[in-house]
């Protein structure tokens, strides 16, 4: 049994490696092609126009890319942050909703006292309004 383990993970393991050798050639294969490309369009340009304009160009193409990768990045880092606050959110409200951690804290409760932990409770209640009432944004500068 446990050797069907072990061959199942070399099986897994060497699958994953051909798999991304395959493509790390598939990406070199795409860059080498990419690059003839450009040089391409460039000797075309230059061929046209001359040497400044044919500069000019591929600085645009290129400026025009990086504008699209940096957009890019921005909507997914946005959109990745408020998955990550939505999962915070659903987390903490199924953790008050499982009726494991409400048995516990009834067990609490019936240790510690109900008398010794109302006070404690209180300033628990005020540290947790003062969390809540606080801006999550105040940290960054008004716009002007």
């Amino acid at each position: 049994m446990l050797q069907r383990v072990v061959d199942d993970i070399k099986f897994s393991t060497g699958s994953a490696v051909r798999q991304a050798s395959l493509a790390a050639m598939a990406a070199m294969a795409l860059f080498i092609t990419i690059a003839f490309l450009c040089a391409a369009a460039f000797v075309a340009v230059l061929d046209r126009y001359g040497l400044i304009e044919a500069c000019l160009a591929g600085a645009g193409v290129f400026f025009i890319v990086a504008l699209i990768a940096a957009a890019t990045y921005m909507v997914r880092k946005r959109a990745s942050e408020a998955r990550a606050k939505e999962r915070a959110k659903s987390a903490a409200s199924a953790m008050l909703a499982d009726p494991m951690v409400v048995a516990a804290g009834l067990q609490m409760v019936r240790a510690i006292g109900v008398k010794r932990l109302i006070p404690i409770l209180a300033v628990g209640g005020l540290a947790l309004g003062l969390l809540a009432g606080r801006n999550p944004a105040g940290d960054q500068a008004p716009a002007e």
